[in-house]
């Protein structure tokens, strides 16, 4: 009965190194508030190949290092935000960061600054070089993305002083005629198609009322629309060295059948510094050529009577003396252009009449100056030019496509020649 409490104490009350035994194989539970102690703990580098549960004799010194690693960790994140946030050092680490993340449409074009402006807000712009206008295909606004450009249309020039008159040729219409000699391109003429209207209604008013003149003196002319008289502004290029589009000039064409048709023609070219008036064949087939050709061999004396024609001679011919030879050589001049070099197949070579038999076109005309054409006198200056002009173009019709008694007139003569030469 005596010894049995004794071993209870003695189970109950273990020996030292049971108790250190059993405290080691225990954890201790750490408070996670950081002691201050007067040595800095040693950072460890490496990581522990054992837990440090497992190590025996631990004084608590690595556990409070690694609490202070973790919130040095947070001081670390707070430190490089800093940085991020801070300014650049110098200017050139500026420039490369703007360079990598600012795309190539942002960037300034070089030469002229970068325009400002918002999405819907129209960008006043200054003048540009000839070339260079922003209604051209293909040249560069220089606008950021979301930012629009608009470009307001010119309007058609002001009347001025000078009023708009159906009988006249107004001055904008050769101011027109200047600016498209010089910007001859589709572009341009698109951009400024309010002037080419205004100008393009000018002339054929004009034509319409010229009309009327023309028939006084020239009943064969039929009555008919400015549209079926006037020739379109736009140019052939197809086998043209000469690559601009547009005439540089309004023209318009009278003859039997309007402006086409095998009949001689009268003609009116307006163009600034380049007016003309003339009337005959330009350029014949080779069937009204050989009729002409013919007629001149055979009865040269009907064309130079019409040459030697006071009118013309002043009109014409810079005012000639009644000089039949004169008036020859005046009449070739004009018409050299694209006359043979040699003589005409048919005909001989000492022809007295070799240098008209030479000719390809058959036309006389006058050039016109600004003054003569603008104002309230230039219908009037037109119409009587070409009332001068009426005897030769009846001639060249009566010889082209005769009437019934010129046709049995010229039968005759040409029977009486064959007799002769038989």
């Amino acid at each position: 009965m005596g010894r049995r409490p004794r071993q209870q104490f003695a189970s109950s009350s273990s020996s030292p190194a049971k108790r250190t035994s059993s405290s080691a194989m225990t954890p201790l539970r750490q408070s996670k508030r950081v002691k201050t102690t007067s040595e800095t703990p040693k950072a460890s580098q490496t990581t522990p190949k054992k837990s440090q549960y497992f190590e025996h004799g631990q004084d608590g010194s690595e556990a409070e290092s690694e609490i202070i690693n973790e919130e040095s960790g947070y001081e670390d994140e707070d430190a490089s935000a800093s940085v991020m946030s801070s300014p650049p050092e110098s200017d050139e680490e500026s420039n490369e960061v703007e360079e990598e993340y600012t795309s190539a449409d942002e960037r300034p074009r070089r030469g002229r600054p970068a325009k400002k402006g918002t999405n819907g807000v129209a960008v006043t712009v200054g003048k540009a070089a000839k070339g260079q206008e922003l209604w051209r295909p293909g040249v560069k606004t220089g606008l950021a993305p979301g930012e629009q450009l608009f470009i307001k249309l010119p309007k058609a020039r002001q009347a001025g002083k000078t009023p708009y008159e159906d009988d006249t040729i107004h001055p904008n219409t050769l101011l027109f005629l200047s600016d498209l000699k010089e910007n001859n391109d589709r572009e341009w003429l698109k951009v400024h198609d309010a002037d080419y209207r205004q100008s393009k209604k000018d002339f054929d008013s004009f034509i319409e009322r010229l009309t009327e003149k023309i028939i006084e003196r020239d009943e064969t002319i039929p009555e008919l629309p400015p549209k079926d008289l006037t020739f379109r502004i736009y140019r052939d290029i197809r086998f043209s060295p000469d690559p601009t589009p547009y005439k540089i000039y309004f023209s318009a064409a009278w003859s039997r059948t309007g402006r086409k048709g095998p009949y001689a023609h009268y003609y009116l070219q307006i163009q600034p510094g380049g007016s003309f008036v003339g009337g005959g064949i330009w350029h014949p087939e080779a069937q009204p050529l050989a009729l002409l050709r013919r007629d001149v061999n055979l009865k040269s004396h009907k064309l130079k009577k019409v040459l030697m024609d006071p009118a013309i001679r002043r009109e014409c011919f810079k005012g000639i003396p009644n000089d039949e030879k004169k008036a020859v050589k005046a009449f070739i001049s004009q018409n050299s252009e694209n006359m043979l070099k040699t003589k005409p197949k048919g005909f001989e070579a000492d022809n007295a009449n070799i240098d008209l038999l030479r000719l390809r076109n058959y036309t006389i005309g006058r050039k016109l100056k600004d003054d003569e054409v603008l104002g309230s006198k230039g219908l009037q200056r037109i119409a009587d030019l070409i009332g001068v002009m009426t005897p030769f173009i009846t001639y060249l019709n009566s010889v082209v496509i005769p009437d019934d008694d010129d046709a049995s007139s010229s039968g005759s003569d040409g029977e009486d020649e064959a007799e002769g030469d038989e």
